[in-house]
């Protein structure tokens, strides 16, 4: 094959010969891409195009397909991926962590893969567009587990075992033996699915801080031994409204208190009407204090302006009660996940388009994964041409 060219829509990769500083210049799209699966041998040879210089920067991110997404998922996560997607200068790839759902449920992988499909259904409705990001399975792309080895092979334990997000999910999920290499070494495998892209950047909330200086710590230590082949990707922080869960505690799908992303009807009102409020707040008759009632929390992403006025001082004379209060959001709940809704019955009655929108984001995905394996092979020398 002549040249590397990555098309994907309106945007190119192109290759550039190592040290030259000409910029990227548009490229006429093929008829048909011209990277595919490569040989070793077919890529042999090609010193004047091993980096890969991009024309917008590029965004990774993944969630793990253990269960149902819930509406904390929606206004944290999600909203920030259609957000970035949408911003115009990313290049945003995103993929259901179906390996990393493993590491503390591999003892019941039987909802795995359907929950895959949910997961993507629910980013399909959300707004995640097939055509301005790139979205796939993880496990899909084998390269991720080879960049994963190749790794684990340079990064001390001590890094691993300082990570403060460790015991911390130790403890969330004390219900789960959690003593294995896979889990431990998730972080060493989040890594490569980070730079197997060459991102930019990684949109996380301040506790998922230490996740990213980890990969950037990996990144800049391969580097060290090997060459400048990735990029240090930057962690991009953002705001994520705190949205607990029917019981007061964090939103989680492991304590059972969700509002998950398909709810609706009468399974909706009655998670809104078991939603705790303010517990000095035992009578109707009793003052309120909104700002620590999370029925207003919800209130203030659903309701419309008039309503978000209106009730604090309502609530704080005791002129509205709570289960009125409930009432009203959950019609707001209902109201603004409509449109979702509808979009999900769809994806739901047409799941030949959910598929063929995977595979199309896995060649992609996996057009790229082959050619950074390539330059990692080189870069530790077990390349080999027999």
């Amino acid at each position: 094959m002549g040249a590397f060219v990555y098309w994907q829509g309106p945007y190119f990769f192109q290759p550039v010969a190592i040290g030259s500083a000409a910029a990227p210049v548009p490229l006429t799209p093929p008829a048909v891409s011209v990277i595919g699966r490569q040989t070793g041998t077919e890529m042999a040879g090609k010193s004047a195009y091993r980096r890969y210089y991009l024309t917008r920067k590029r965004i990774l991110s993944g969630m793990r397909p253990t269960g149902k997404l819930h509406l904390g998922n929606l206004h944290g996560a999600l909203s920030n991926w259609i957000a970035l997607q949408n911003h115009g200068d990313y290049d945003c790839f995103y993929f259901v962590a179906d390996w990393h759902a493993l590491t503390s449920d591999y003892a019941t992988t039987d909802d795995i893969r359907a929950n895959t499909i949910d997961m993507m259904i629910d980013w399909l409705s959300a707004g995640l567009d097939p055509v301005k990001s790139t979205l796939f399975i993880q496990s899909n792309i084998r390269e991720h587990a080879e960049l994963f080895l190749l790794l684990s092979m340079i990064i001390p334990l001590a890094w691993l075992e300082r990570n403060p997000t460790y015991k911390e999910m130790k403890e969330e999920l004390a219900g789960k033996d959690l003593s294995t290499f896979g889990f431990l070494g998730y972080p060493v495998l989040q890594a490569a699915d980070i730079i197997m892209y060459k991102a930019y950047g990684v949109p996380v909330g301040v506790d998922q801080l230490p996740h990213v200086e980890l990969t950037r710590e990996i990144a800049r230590r391969f580097n060290f031994l090997y060459g400048e082949i990735f990029p240090i990707p930057e962690p991009l922080l953002t705001e994520v409204p705190k949205l607990l869960g029917i019981d007061g505690r964090k939103m989680s799908k492991s304590y059972d208190n969700s509002i998950f992303m398909s709810d609706r009807g009468d399974v909706l009102k009655k998670k809104v009407a078991a939603m705790f409020t303010d517990p000095q707040r035992q009578r109707k008759r009793d003052p309120g204090r909104p700002e620590l009632c999370n029925v207003f929390t919800f209130h203030q992403l659903y309701s419309t302006g008039e309503t978000v006025a209106e009730i604090p001082p309502a609530c704080r004379s005791a002129a509205i009660g709570c289960i009125e209060c409930k009432r009203r959001l959950a019609e707001a709940i209902a109201d603004g996940m409509r449109p979702i809704h509808e979009r999900r019955e769809h994806y739901l009655r047409h799941p030949e388009e959910v598929r063929a929108i995977i595979e199309d984001g896995n060649v992609r995905a996996a057009r790229i994964a082959e050619a950074t394996l390539f330059e990692v092979r080189e870069a530790m020398k077990i390349c080999h041409e027999l």
